[in-house]
């Protein structure tokens, strides 16, 4: 699958990643998918894609944004939109296709096996072209829930579908990191809460 001296790129999907993850009931070490990767050739990039809520004074993504831009991933974010659905929900609303596939097809003539993290039907053409330029694609998803969080279309262009559970026991934060992390969490909106009472 992998070739050690092949020139790999990965791309992230991150709300699609991290949607498979929490299907899955694990959360992912980000230093450790990188190492993963890099054990299974020439890791040249690592991309992150995800829309930020501008307008919020705390948003839960942003200390994983800002360690994943210290700590080798190149993070590519755009404002979200926010809108009201027919029954009134309030949703939000950022795909980051367009920049993923725009990325990818730059680096075309550099890269000889791209990794793209998610399940999107939509990056099926993406596939098809990289294919196209001779390149190698893997996608990485998962069919272990109901339903699948991987298109069919997507999964059969690609030339190999990565379970996302196989890689679970390297990329996997362990439970006690991921412990401490929830409380962490379950702390600071604690915190906020009070300082909105004051």
């Amino acid at each position: 699958m992998f070739e050690p001296r092949e020139k790999i790129a990965l791309f992230i999907d991150g709300a699609n990643l991290y949607a498979a993850s929490r299907a899955l009931a694990f959360d992912i070490d980000y230093k450790k998918l990188l190492v993963a990767f890099q054990g299974r050739g020439n890791l040249v990039r690592a991309y992150y894609y995800t829309a930020l809520i501008e307008d919020q004074e705390y948003s839960s993504i942003r200390p994983l944004v800002d360690w994943l831009d210290y700590n080798g991933y190149r993070v590519v974010t755009k404002p979200a939109k926010e809108f009201t659905d027919q029954l009134g929900r309030r949703r939000i609303k950022g795909n980051m296709d367009i920049e993923l596939a725009v990325d990818a097809m730059e680096l075309a003539e550099t890269i000889e096996h791209f990794v793209i993290f998610s399940g999107d039907g939509d990056f099926r053409s993406l596939v098809e072209a990289l294919q196209r330029k001779g390149r190698k694609v893997s996608v990485v998803s998962t069919l272990a829930t109901q339903p699948p969080m991987i298109a069919d279309d997507l999964r059969r262009q690609a030339d190999t579908f990565i379970e996302l559970r196989t890689l679970q026991p390297e990329i996997a934060r362990s439970q006690a990191e991921r412990e401490a992390r929830l409380a962490r969490r379950s702390e600071g909106e604690a915190d906020r809460r009070d300082d909105g009472d004051a």
